[in-house]
């Protein structure tokens, strides 16, 4: 287990700064889904005690980020076919109220962002930004690509409760894509999804925006759930 982050500086409350580094190695993939959390290595790395980790590890408990095991350590959340299909449900339900209340909302300079990060995606999938990147380092880049495109969408809104939630959702989601991508780049194909969402904004279009990101993210669920069966042949949800 390697965190591959600096040791904890003093400026912040140490549980804060703790919370924030473990927090920040598992949404990025360096503690991925399923890696046991063992407070003595995790405080040796950190430079802190174990107090400070036994805290965070609370918060992040909370917020469904590690989970207890059956022999009573704690691991990095690892995400069910079920989780999966749950999730994209409350994405589907959730971002469809993003985009048609972007439709209304959404300033100028916000369609100008989305429109930034549909085309840097397109620069990344036709190899003209990748000569000098490796596959994973461009998968790093689509994942926070695709990330900013879809909260975006959730400020332009207008509505900081609907940004709240997505982003608990996003957090879970992060645990899974960062699985899944790289085992199967392909689930990050969304060049011609992305820029129907952002043309259907850019019109003010409510019903082809509304229509395009339930068909984005039904598509989307389709291909993370079969990577994830894939990957882990025996994980069926119940019936």
């Amino acid at each position: 287990m390697n965190l591959s982050a600096p040791p904890i500086q003093r400026s912040k409350s140490l549980h804060q700064q703790t919370y924030e580094a473990l927090r920040s190695s598992i949404l990025s993939g360096r503690l991925a889904p399923g890696d046991r959390l063992v407070e003595t290595q995790l405080a040796q790395q950190l430079q802190v005690s174990r107090t400070p980790i036994r805290e965070a590890m609370r918060q992040l408990q909370r917020e469904g980020l590690v989970k207890a095991d059956g022999s009573g350590g704690l691991r990095v959340t690892a995400i069910s076919v079920l989780d999966a299909m749950q999730l994209y449900d409350c994405r589907l339900a959730l971002e469809e109220l993003s985009v048609v209340e972007a439709c209304k909302h959404a300033t100028q300079n916000q369609i100008d962002r989305l429109a930034y990060y549909v085309t840097e995606a397109e620069d990344l999938l036709t190899l003209k930004n990748t000569q000098s990147l490796s596959s994973e380092a461009q998968t790093d880049q689509l994942l926070d690509l695709d990330y900013h495109f879809h909260r975006l969408i959730a400020e332009g809104a207008n509505n900081p409760w609907l940004v709240f939630l997505l982003d608990q959702v996003f957090d879970k989601m992060a645990l899974l894509r960062m699985e899944t991508t790289r085992h199967d780049p392909g689930v990050l194909e969304v060049r011609l999804e992305h820029r129907q969402i952002y043309q259907a904004i850019a019109q003010r279009d409510r019903s082809a925006a509304a229509e395009a990101i339930q068909s984005h993210l039904t598509a989307s669920k389709v291909r993370v759930i079969q990577s994830i069966k894939d990957l882990h042949p025996e994980a069926e949800p119940p019936p």
